[in-house]
């Protein structure tokens, strides 16, 4: 949780993400996760083979409607989520920033080998990471690559009549199967990747509130971002020095 007010350690945590970045957050993860929990029962209603665990409930024709509008108005706030990000890459500083910081650069292929030397002992010590490692940027990027799958493939499910017309070659069949396919690696990559680096991780396990408050003590910003403590500490020197002068 986050520190109190009056706790000595206050000034050793650090304000690493903002409002603004955690509000986007969670609205992704709300969206993203109703629609796997909806998803998965109306996949199951074109494989009968799959159906057992849940047979009772998807021979209720209302149950199936309610399943089905609660996951297109998830599917639209993902795609509103998607948008407004797009909006904020392109429109405020912060944004801006945090692209360039998401951007892939010879460093990270450097730390991928490094880390993989790391981890076989070779190694001695983890790669320097500055503000986001590898894996955090793999993350970012598999959520574009998704999100263009995902709705692409949805929207043509969703109006199948304008999709035949101005899309001939995209079936509504090859479309359910792409669908599925993304939907069911999306998970794993959620549920294994990145569950595994943010909560299941021994080293943060059960779990971190970075995402909710998006603070970072300095003590773990040091170790797993040394790069970005280093930026951190020096602009608070250059601030400090600038008051006493």
């Amino acid at each position: 949780m986050e520190p109190p007010q009056n706790s000595p350690e206050k000034k050793d945590w650090y304000q690493r993400f903002s409002l603004q970045s955690r509000i986007q957050h969670m609205m992704l993860g709300g969206s993203v996760t109703a629609l796997i929990l909806t998803g998965i029962p109306l996949w199951c209603l074109a494989r009968p083979e799959f159906m057992w665990w849940t047979q009772n409930s998807m021979q209720d024709q209302g149950f199936i409607e309610i399943v089905r509008i609660v996951h297109k108005i998830a599917s639209v706030l993902m795609i509103v989520v998607c948008v407004y990000h797009l909006l904020y890459l392109a429109f405020s500083r912060e944004g801006r920033r945090e692209f360039i910081e998401f951007l892939p650069w010879p460093k990270d292929f450097v730390d991928v080998t490094h880390n993989c030397l790391y981890f076989l002992g070779i190694r001695k010590e983890r790669p320097r990471f500055g503000r986001y490692t590898y894996y955090e940027k793999f993350d970012y990027w598999a959520v574009y690559w998704g999100c263009v799958i995902m709705i692409g493939s949805g929207m043509t499910l969703w109006y199948t009549d304008l999709s035949v017309k101005y899309l001939p070659w995209f079936t509504y069949d090859l479309a359910a199967l792409v669908h599925a396919d993304e939907a069911i690696l999306a998970t794993l990559a959620i549920c294994v990747w990145h569950f595994y680096n943010v909560h299941y991780n021994p080293a943060r396990f059960p779990g971190t509130l970075l995402w909710w408050h998006g603070k970072m003590s300095l003590e773990e910003l040091k170790e797993d971002h040394p790069l970005e403590y280093e930026e951190v500490m020096r602009k608070q020197q250059n601030a400090e020095q600038e008051i006493d002068d």
